[in-house]
């Protein structure tokens, strides 16, 4: 009787162990934002720029494991939200502030509140908007999106010897740049399309051999180079929509 006993709670155990699971990574996730913070304090921003991306990795992996494991709650997504304004939000804005924007005095700090305080609007919108938006867009550039930007232009200036020489109003307008399109309504691709990883051609498949390939030998170029492409994605698809419905209203005219 013992024996069945200890075998009817041990389900109920691994589930327990499961479920904590995912809230692990978004810890990790926590440490990583705090880290930043320190890191930014004690004026090793290459260090913090890395644990950003660091922290944009168990952003991706806490989701995705809770899924698999069937153990989302509405628990996790509070704790993932906070997560991500402390690390997406809050970290890399005093990083920036410290790093750049220092020299500007109350504007400089002002940017960066105002990136904060946009992430955490694009934050609030987001778990409001689950469930009735298309999931293969996200609406405004995802908070840890625009951290990581932040982190990988801090990387490519390190890389090439540029923190001595930074221009305070080129990163003023970057980050500005960043917080309005976080909490704009411009579209950008979420990667959650099941096809675009069931099936893939031969080209498609070499071409992503030597994008890791171009990530391994020159992180700070490549990853910049990616962050910048995603970022002005969004703003060119927009337009292209723009000019796509004018283009349609025009030939609707003429037909008449």
């Amino acid at each position: 009787m013992k024996q069945k006993n200890s075998e009817k709670h041990i389900p109920n155990k691994i589930r327990r162990g499961i479920y904590i699971l995912p809230n692990i990574f978004t810890s990790l996730n926590i440490f990583c934002g705090f880290y930043v913070i320190i890191s930014s304090i004690n004026g090793k921003f290459a260090a913090a720029g890395v644990s950003i991306l660091i922290a944009v990795i168990f952003d991706s992996l806490d989701g995705k494991i809770a899924r698999a494991t069937n153990t989302t709650s509405k628990f996790g997504v509070e704790y993932d939200s906070l997560a991500d304004l402390i690390s997406f939000g809050l970290a890399p804005g005093l990083m920036v502030y410290l790093w750049a924007l220092k020299p500007l005095g109350r504007i400089g700090w002002l940017a960066a509140f105002l990136f904060l305080i946009c992430g955490a609007l694009r934050l609030a919108r987001f778990n409001t908007q689950t469930g009735s938006v298309d999931s293969n867009y996200f609406v405004g550039l995802p908070i840890p999106a625009g951290a990581g930007m932040n982190a990988v232009i801090v990387l490519f200036c390190h890389r090439f010897g540029m923190n001595d020489n930074i221009n305070p109003i080129l990163i003023f307008i970057i980050m500005n740049t960043l917080s309005f399109l976080m909490v704009s309504t411009i579209k950008y691709n979420s990667f959650k399309k099941p096809e675009l990883f069931r099936k893939m051609k031969f080209n498609v498949l070499v071409g992503a051999v030597m994008i890791f390939i171009f990530i391994a030998a020159e992180p700070s170029i490549a990853l910049f180079v990616m962050g910048l492409t995603y970022v002005i994605s969004g703003p060119l698809g927009a337009l292209k929509h723009f000019k796509n419905t004018k283009q349609n209203i025009i030939d609707t005219h003429k037909t008449r």
